[in-house]
């Protein structure tokens, strides 16, 4: 008999099997909690379980876990983490502190599938999506390893791959992120980024409460297909069209993330299309300087002509934040996660 990955379960996956077994429902609650809250990796550990019913566990289910390869430590306390797959395949996420909360980006994908021209991920193609339990299985991993005082207040899907590329895993994974008997995120913490796969947007909304992220990064179809291939099929009126489409939560606005390439996309008349083609969106921006990388030929913009950038979009009334880069000494900003600069090829 082949054990179940007890990690890829849903409740209601999980209370049908227990019944199976002549498990009481209330079990299920019990071991969500040993899994999610306490990590533990053994159901020896789920000590107000009785032995016997923590035999019977261990009989039919086995609880996964990545391997920690290990991590790179930034200047500015930025880490990157290596995590092994059970093929042996490995991706990377990223752990941000900062003096009021602490971000870990994930990932979705080993690669990405997506091709954008600045993004070094995207030279890696896409091998294969993540499941369930290796969405969530990295917070848990980065979790184990944090010291005292150390904690993830928020996550975001930023890192390898297109998460919108992989809902059939990507929303039950929210979904353990989300549940208080799970890891119990707030929605207002988890913010899933897409290049813009417009039937997915339009559908986000009603699988998920988090919130969205578009990576726009043009303001023209003839810039935005040369630097993201996905406008080619999804151009930018069909992608509007589906950010109006989507149900959005109370309160909450779609972010609209620019990477800023110098002489690309960077002009002020860039900066005027954006606050026309957004005026009619509940939207916020987050300019992104791009983060440069060994063999790219993009180029950052300096970081007054950034501010100028931004001051146009605030004289419209958006509101808009520069991202400050973070581990750019570990390849591990934004844009720069392909398994690069760990002491053996992975």
């Amino acid at each position: 008999m082949e054990k179940v990955n007890i990690k890829n379960l849903t409740v209601d996956e999980m209370t049908e099997k227990f019944s199976e077994l002549g498990l009481e429902s209330y079990r299920v609650t019990q071991v969500r909690k040993w899994l999610y809250q306490k990590l533990v990796l053994s159901f020896e550990e789920m000590t107000d379980i009785r032995k016997e019913h923590r035999l019977l566990l261990e009989e039919y289910f086995f609880i996964p876990s990545l391997i920690l390869h290990g991590f790179q430590q930034s200047g500015d306390g930025t880490r990157k983490y290596l995590m092994g797959l059970e093929d042996e395949r490995t991706v990377e996420c990223v752990w941000i502190p900062e003096p009021k909360r602490a971000t870990l980006c994930v990932s979705s994908q080993v690669g990405c599938g997506m091709g954008c021209g600045f993004c070094l991920t995207a030279t890696m193609g896409v091998l294969r999506n993540l499941k369930v339990y290796e969405i969530t299985e990295q917070i848990a991993a980065v979790k184990r390893s944090l010291k005292e005082g150390e904690k993830i207040t928020n996550l975001v899907f930023m890192g390898m791959g297109e998460p919108l590329a992989n809902t059939r895993n990507l929303f039950p994974a929210l979904n353990i992120l989300l549940d208080p008997l799970g890891f119990g995120f707030s929605r207002h913490h988890i913010t899933v980024s897409t290049s813009g796969i417009a039937p997915e947007i339009e559908k986000f909304g009603n699988n998920t409460p988090v919130k969205l992220a578009i990576s726009l990064n043009a303001t023209t179809d003839k810039v935005r297909d040369e630097i993201m291939p996905i406008n080619q099929k999804f151009p930018l009126e069909k992608l509007f069209e589906a950010c109006r489409k989507m149900h959005l939560p109370k309160r909450n606005k779609i972010t609209f993330e620019y990477v800023m390439l110098h002489g690309i996309n960077d002009t002020l008349e860039d900066a005027k299309r954006l606050v026309k083609i957004l005026s009619k969106l509940k939207a916020k921006l987050n300019l992104i300087p791009f983060n440069e990388y060994p063999g790219t030929s993009f180029k950052r913009p300096a970081d007054e002509w950034v501010h100028q950038f931004q001051k146009v979009l605030l004289n419209a009334g958006f509101v808009v934040n520069v991202r400050k880069s973070r581990g750019r000494d570990i390849l591990g900003a934004c844009g720069q996660l392909a398994k690069k600069g760990w002491d053996r090829e992975q």
